[in-house]
């Protein structure tokens, strides 16, 4: 890291700490597990309470009927943990295809997978935790029940969600959807920047996974109103999908890349999309593909992007996207050919195909996530790499009455294509947009980080490590670059406008479709932490979100 360069005015600096650290995109989750960390826990016990309280200060993106992943460092080595849901076994693709679907549908019981966060808590605490699991899930159940002052970000996502309800009930009313207005719009409306929201509902369910190990959701009370809410409003998910619902304990993937070694979660994610991505990249000179200046000099925070570097990035990622949305799926299901996907044959001739002018991959879906990502630091060499998500907003739009529990809509990341290795299944996981990283150094843990948003989150895990290893980057100065985007829906590559009318130029005589972007959210929210070989942790938050990091 070249931290010399850090002395500039103006520009959001990172956070040093030495005994531990918590990264996400809301300070009141950052201090729940800061406080954590204080109380004696560890950085698992505060990657959980964050990501508890988390459910409650950004319902927009997460809750409590979301999927989460994981990587551990517990000071040795990386553990891997797939905390995703199956599709009800009731239903079938044909059922589907039969009611007039070609895609899956965005909303609905068709979209809800078993959720997969809460035991994932459970399992992470079960393996690595200190505290008692009461303890660590308390502090957000007392948000809600006390009540936190709404954010802006937040409160624009979920203006954004109500008004997309209210209009899918004019449309066409749902009964499984009209608790959700009901919850999370009391007074028919979303509650503005600053107004404060409470949840009695959620704050019980809480302290009912906590009591009981987070086995209510699952074989419990809530469990039980779940399925009995399904029952009525023509769901299909059952007790049992529920009961047998496991998460699982996996090997992360990684490849070299230059001196580093970047970790992902493998398939039903498209982590494997970033590894891809980096193994073309690194068969160029780094000086061709170092994003902001000569490979291995410290670029000054101001440096506008170099132009031919981003095309190579843009060009290498696309093509592991296409990859990646072609092979990934269930590998219970699927014979997904990981090993293929990164051997040095695939990798070459990907690389060959890459040109001068930019290409346009078919076959990538576009579908947009809404996502919380965190990680935790502890003074004992654990890190946690953590993400979790509801998909699209809220999810399904579907609330369980009685509980908070919004459920997530993760289905809608099967495929309906016949044949397809992602077609969806009962009892079968779908493809995964949500993927925490993670980067070591000849072993050695450099550090957790991640980027949420759909199908950016590999473009964001593609920049982030460029930046750390080309550019020597710290955390929050990676996180603070100009970022693009390529968004296959419509094939441009949006650009922020702080990249440079110089850069967006270079881009569009390479034949990419360049427009400058009217959102930040179109760039992800991403956080890091590594650690100087000192020991000392420098921690960086999104700066196009309401985050901050936060340690001592």
């Amino acid at each position: 890291m070249h931290l010399a360069e850090l002395g500039v005015a103006g520009r959001r600096q990172p956070l040093f700490a030495r005994r531990g650290a918590v990264a996400t995109s809301q300070p009141l989750a950052a201090h729940v597990g800061l406080s954590l960390l204080q109380a004696g826990g560890n950085a698992v016990d505060a990657a959980i309470g964050t990501a508890a309280a988390l459910t409650v200060v950004e319902p927009t993106s997460n809750g409590l009927g979301s999927d989460a992943f994981a990587l551990v460092w517990d000071g040795k080595r990386l553990h891997g943990l797939n905390g995703s849901g199956k599709a009800a076994r009731g239903w079938r693709a044909e059922d589907l295809r039969a009611a007039g679907h070609t895609a899956m549908p965005q909303h609905g019981w068709a979209s809800v997978t078993v959720p997969g966060a809460v035991r994932a808590w459970a399992d992470l605490h079960a393996r690595f935790g200190r505290l008692p699991f009461a303890t660590v899930l308390e502090p957000a159940a007392s948000l809600a029940e006390d009540g936190f002052a709404v954010s802006p970000v937040v409160a624009d996502a979920w203006a954004r969600a109500v008004d997309g309800a209210t209009a899918r009930r004019r449309a066409h009313a749902d009964p499984a959807q009209e608790e959700f207005l009901r919850h999370f719009a009391p007074e028919g409306r979303a509650p503005g920047v600053g107004e404060v929201w409470r949840s009695t509902e959620t704050a019980a369910t809480l302290r009912a996974l906590a009591a009981s190990g987070g086995a209510d959701l699952y074989e419990g009370e809530a469990a039980h109103r779940l399925v009995s809410f399904a029952d009525k409003t023509g769901g299909r998910l059952n007790a049992a999908d529920l009961a047998d619902h496991r998460s699982r304990w996996v090997e992360p993937l990684s490849v070299a890349y230059r001196d580093h070694e970047v970790w992902e979660i493998p398939p039903n994610g498209q982590g494997i999309a970033v590894l891809i991505a980096l193994r073309i990249l690194e068969g160029y000179d780094p000086d061709d593909v170092a994003p902001f200046g000569p490979a291995g000099a410290a670029a000054a925070v101001t440096a506008l992007p170099r132009p031919q570097a981003w095309h190579r990035a843009l060009e290498a990622t696309k093509a592991a996207l296409a990859d990646a949305h072609a092979f990934v799926a269930d590998p219970e299901y699927a014979d997904v050919p990981t090993a293929a996907l990164l051997a040095d044959a695939h990798i070459a001739a990907r690389r060959r195909g890459l040109g001068a002018h930019a290409h346009r991959p078919v076959g990538v879906d576009p579908r947009a996530s809404d996502t919380v990502y965190l990680c935790t630091a502890d003074d004992e060499g654990r890190f946690v790499s953590f993400i979790q998500s509801n998909f699209a907003g809220f999810g399904s739009g579907i609330v369980v009455p009685g509980t908070g529990i919004s459920l997530q809509n993760r289905g809608w990341g099967f495929s309906l294509q016949p044949g397809h290795p992602n077609e969806f299944a009962p009892g079968k996981r779908p493809f995964h947009t949500i993927i925490p990283g993670f980067l070591t150094r000849g072993g050695a843990p450099v550090g957790p980080f991640g980027v949420m948003g759909g199908h950016m989150q590999a473009q964001g895990h593609v920049q982030v490590v460029l930046d750390a290893v080309e550019g020597g980057d710290d955390p929050q100065t990676a996180l603070g670059r100009p970022r693009w985007f390529w968004d296959a829906e419509s094939g441009e590559v949006q650009i922020e406008a702080a990249a440079g009318a110089a850069t967006a130029h270079a881009l569009a005589a390479a034949g990419h479709r360049v427009v400058t972007a009217r959102s930040a959210t179109v760039f992800g929210r991403g956080q890091g932490i590594w650690r100087t070989t000192e020991g000392t942790l420098v921690v960086g938050s999104e700066p196009r979100a309401d985050g901050y990091p936060v340690g001592w």
